[in-house]
Order: C-alpha cells, then sequence, then structure tokens
C-alpha cells in the first residue's frame, strides 16, 4: 500500500511537469515559424471514411470497431495547396516504434543548435533506431536529447527535477504548436525499471501517446523539408527510405509488411512502422507512379495479428486518388 501511494503522489508530479512544457520555447531560442497547416478537403474526407469503412467491413466478423482504428491522409501533389482528411485523427494513441520518428527529428534539431554534437556513434544509433527500429538506439538517443538516464528509483523532489529534463523533446514540439501527444518515454521490450518505472506513473498514465495528425505533420514537414533544415530533412528521408520490392519472411519488415503491401511497382515509400502484441501502425510518405505524392498514417489497436488492415486502407486511399474522374 505504501508503494502504491508513493507511485500515485509520483504520478500527480510527472503528470503536472508534463503538462507544464506546453508553449515553451527551447532555452530561449526563438522558434522558427510555423508552416501553414494543410487546408480540409471534402475530397479527401470521402476517400478516408470510404477506407475505413471499407477496412471495417472486411475485419467486422473478427471485431475490428473503429475505436481500434484512426487515419491520418495529407495530399501533398500541389505545394501551393496541400489538402488533410482524417478518421479519428485526434485521437491520442500510444504509437510504439512510431514515436522514433519524434526523436530522429529532436536529435536533429538539437544537433542543429549545437546541443548535441553530431558524432558516427550518434549516427549509427539513429540509423539503427529508424532503419531497423532497434530499441537500445532509441533509449540512447533520448538520453542524450535529454540529459537523464535510468537507474534506482528517486525521491519525489529529485525525481521532478528529472522529469523536467526528460521532458524536453515535449516542449520542443509543443513550441511548434504539437498538441495531444507525449513523447518522453523510451519504447522497451521487457522494461521499464527503477526511475524509468516510476515515471510512467503508477498506472502507466504518462505513456508515449500520438495522434495521427501530429504523426502526419511531422513526415509531411520531413518529406517537404520544412523539419529542421532541409539538408536535416534530406537525411532523415534518406533513413526512412523503403524497398518493397521481393518479398519478406519477416512479418514485420518496414518495407514488406505494412503499408508496402498496397504498393505497386513504381511506386516509392518511405516510412515508419511500430507495433507491439497489441498495436500496429505505419507512418508512410508516398509518391506515386502517375506524380501524386501522400503522406498516410495508420494506427490500429488491439488487432496487432491482423496485418491486412495498414494496407487494406492503403489500396482503398491509393486506388481512389488515382481513378481517372
Amino acid at each position: 500500500m505504501r508503494r502504491l501511494f508513493f507511485y500515485s503522489a509520483l504520478g500527480v508530479l510527472l503528470l503536472a511537469a508534463t503538462f507544464s512544457t506546453r508553449g515553451q520555447t527551447q532555452n530561449g531560442r526563438k522558434q522558427p515559424a510555423q508552416a501553414s497547416q494543410p487546408a480540409a478537403s471534402p475530397r479527401l474526407q470521402k476517400i478516408v471514411d470510404d477506407a475505413a469503412r471499407a477496412a471495417l467491413e472486411r475485419f467486422r466478423g473478427k471485431g475490428l470497431a473503429e475505436k481500434n482504428l484512426a487515419i491520418t491522409l495529407v495530399d501533398l501533389t500541389d505545394p501551393r495547396r496541400t489538402e488533410q482528411a482524417s478518421f479519428r485523427g485526434a485521437e491520442p494513441i500510444y504509437p510504439a516504434s512510431v514515436v522514433k520518428l519524434f526523436y530522429l527529428v529532436a536529435a536533429h534539431r538539437w544537433m542543429e543548435d549545437g546541443r548535441l554534437k553530431e558524432t558516427e556513434e550518434v549516427d549509427r544509433a539513429l540509423r539503427d533506431m529508424i532503419v531497423e527500429s532497434l530499441n537500445d538506439p532509441a533509449h540512447f538517443i533520448l538520453d542524450a536529447l535529454t540529459g537523464v538516464s535510468n537507474g534506482a528509483e528517486l525521491p519525489p523532489d529529485e525525481l521532478r527535477q528529472w522529469a523536467e529534463r526528460r521532458n524536453a523533446v515535449n516542449r520542443y514540439f509543443a513550441s511548434l504548436g504539437y498538441t495531444s501527444i507525449n513523447v518522453n518515454q523510451k519504447p522497451w521490450c521487457e522494461g521499464p525499471y527503477g526511475r524509468e518505472r516510476q515515471f510512467y506513473g503508477p498506472h502507466f498514465e504518462n505513456r508515449n501517446r500520438l495522434t495521427t495528425d501530429a504523426t502526419a505533420r511531422l513526415l509531411a514537414e520531413i518529406a517537404t523539408g520544412r523539419a529542421v533544415t532541409p539538408a536535416r530533412s534530406a537525411k532523415m528521408l534518406e533513413l526512412l527510405k523503403r524497398d518493397f520490392s521481393g518479398a519478406s519472411k519477416d512479418p514485420d519488415d518496414q518495407a514488406h509488411n505494412f503499408t508496402g503491401l498496397a504498393l505497386e511497382p513504381g511506386t516509392r515509400l518511405w516510412s515508419k512502422a511500430g507495433w507491439t502484441d497489441t498495436t500496429r501502425h505505419d507512418a508512410a510518405y508516398i509518391e506515386l507512379p502517375g506524380g501524386q505524392r501522400i503522406v498516410l498514417v495508420t494506427f490500429t489497436t488491439d488487432f496487432a495479428k491482423e496485418r491486412d488492415i495498414i494496407p487494406t486502407v492503403a489500396r482503398e486511399i491509393i486506388k481512389a486518388l488515382t481513378e481517372k474522374p
């Protein structure tokens, strides 16, 4: 009982620390002006709604419901007028390894500002975190970004200070206008333990959270060269490039077994997937043979073993986008 009370008290402190980061700047540095947001599109909204309906109908017999699906589509084809639509796009969802996309951008921001030294080891970690989706390099990157790491449990005052530093990435994205997200935790297989477990809160209420809208925005900024700088955006895209030709025996191969399953030859793909035993997500930037450029983010919950939900959504959307009037 004493331990539960200890965790509960810490949970209140940590959530307060997390939410207090909103709207702050990074070390007083003026943030770049935010780009205009994509316009809401009735045409795209119908396409997204129809794709969601098709997926829900196909997997209805297995229990798939609206609460298990979120989709955001951004059309970047006309750079003068980008458009967007979503299905439950503002719903906060545990992102699994998709959060690594946010840590990638933060790392490049820190390096650009001279707050993180760009070394071979940092480059190796970023590559392994994105290309292979490994968790250990993500731990290293988040430690390097925030200056705090795991260890034995801390008393409340010390943990509050630790949490303030760990929320550095949250503060950065809040300063750019991102809302309804929480990007301050490491992705785990067996953990967390120690102060990392304390930081989750007694009921894991401080877990990472992303929306498909926020994820699509970030990927669109990378794809259009607006994430940090054009040169750094290009470096990030290089890590996200996927070759979906051929086949893979790995059921969680990011190139072949997520959005890539829906793509035809001649299409180009950049993506970051995430999966656990309860979630299966993909964030994809796609260049279609006909010249269309889109960002498509699909999150699914409680149906991690249904590997065709994400490609079903992608097929329906691509078919609708490429159909001639």
